[in-house]
């Protein structure tokens, strides 16, 4: 594996100075810009390995590898695509991808993927469904790696010394919070994410709990402010401050992992697959384990469809071909096997064999189950992660803090969805 500059040293000035266009040597290599929209020391180490494979088995191609945290991620693609820089690759989620297709950005995958043996016929169909029905033309515009689930992670030895199982209903779920929250020892039974990416996980909480199934019904009305929806939420508000540290108002991903993993002061840490090599790095396998969304009370697993993972090509790209054979190889057996095993998520390519990790065994097992409800995430809506992050986040630390009811919040919520969802099915001709 190469060594490369620190994360500090190569996130903004590289972003900067090598992160758009792509280039043609006087020796014939041909170099060609790779965005990694979700840097960190966790992940890097995966694209840098992954890419100089890459370069191995296409010497006359020099890929320049650009770290971009996630933070930045998207207002860092929305100016390259203003002025003219993009990458001519990048690593883009289904959460994403709605708007940079509505802004013609990327290029469709869809020839690519049936064009070549390695690909053809290797994805899930579903997974292809999800990627498609973000978009209006309902084309593939990313050539999946892997895909993800929600995934609770919890203290084994702490759930071991309180004699509890990890919970399958919301109902044990509570409980458990509850046993293991204990202030005077510092110890408390969960982590409300209250920060930056609060509102995924805080949906996954309430449709788990009310057990609906769809995000719209049939009428395009936003299903966010249903009764069951709105007492799910005050159930998870009602945590903040009881059961969880008052810190969690400003919590983000690294907040969260720093109570969970480094200060040893949380029982369970709600997340997804992909923080898997952080805490089995910090806490280790005796440790630490996850369990899958909990069953509603009614019986229903209710999941939110999470997002899928994959690398795009960028329209504005100079060196098209040699963007593809990257974007190509990242999906291929091996490869997607190895980014999605060291990533701790779910391999896309159907292909990947082998003894995978107990966690991503259960999200398959979750996810496959024809019983389990997914609730689809309107990342078709390009409003939806502004919504989801600048309306949406301020005011769910004002109801955590009891300054707004969680009756208003998804009130006004649905409300916004709704609109946007009739703007969508407006401009794409009711589709």
């Amino acid at each position: 594996m190469r060594r490369h500059a620190p994360m500090a040293a190569i996130l903004l000035a590289t972003a900067v100075l090598a992160g758009c266009g792509s280039d043609a040597g006087s020796d014939g290599t041909t170099e060609i810009t790779f965005w990694d929209t979700n840097a960190g020391p966790a992940r890097t180490p995966i694209w840098q390995h992954v890419i100089a494979e890459f370069e191995k088995a296409n010497p006359t191609v020099k890929v320049n590898y650009v770290g971009v945290p996630i933070a930045q991620s998207a207002q860092k693609i929305d100016t390259a695509i203003a002025g003219g820089g993009v990458p001519d690759v990048a690593d883009v989620a289904t959460s994403g991808l709605g708007i940079l297709v509505a802004q013609k950005a990327l290029e469709p995958v869809d020839e690519r993927i049936a064009a070549n043996p390695a690909l053809n016929g290797k994805f899930n169909e579903a997974l292809m469904t999800t990627i498609k029905n973000i978009v209006p033309d309902r084309k593939a515009y990313i050539i999946p790696t892997s895909t993800n689930a929600g995934a609770f992670w919890y203290r084994k030895d702490w759930f071991k010394e309180a004699g509890l199982e990890p919970p399958k209903t919301w109902s044990e779920f509570f409980t458990a919070v509850d046993k293991l929250t204990k202030p005077g020892e510092n110890r408390f039974g969960f982590t409300i994410r209250g920060g930056a990416g609060s509102i995924a996980q805080m949906l996954e909480v309430v449709y788990g709990q009310s057990g609906i199934t769809e995000f719209f019904d049939a009428s395009g009305k936003a299903t966010l402010n249903d009764p069951r929806n709105v007492a799910a939420l005050e159930k998870y508000a009602g945590l903040y401050k009881k059961n969880t540290p008052e810190g969690d108002l400003q919590n983000d991903y690294v907040k969260m992992v720093a109570q969970f993993d480094t200060a040893g002061s949380i029982a369970i840490m709600q997340h997804n697959l992909g923080s898997y090599q952080d805490h089995i790095k910090a806490l280790g396998p005796e440790k630490v384990a996850s369990f899958s969304v909990p069953t509603s009370d009614s019986g229903t697993q209710a999941v939110l469809s999470n997002p899928v993972s994959g690398v795009a090509v960028f329209s504005a790209g100079e060196n098209k071909e040699a963007a593809f054979k990257l974007a190509e190889f990242f999906a291929t057996k091996d490869i997607g096997g190895y980014i999605a095993e060291k990533s701790g998520v779910i391999p896309a390519n159907t292909d990947v064999q082998g003894v995978q990790a107990a966690h991503v065994v259960e999200a398959q097992q979750v996810l496959n189950d024809p019983a389990t409800k997914v609730v689809q995430m309107p990342y078709h809506l390009p409003e939806f992660n502004e919504i989801t992050k600048t309306w949406a986040e301020p005011l769910f630390q004002k109801v955590l803090l009891g300054q707004l009811s969680a009756k208003d919040f998804l009130d006004q919520f649905a409300a916004k969805l709704t609109e946007a969802q009739a703007a969508y099915k407006q401009r794409n001709g009711g589709s």
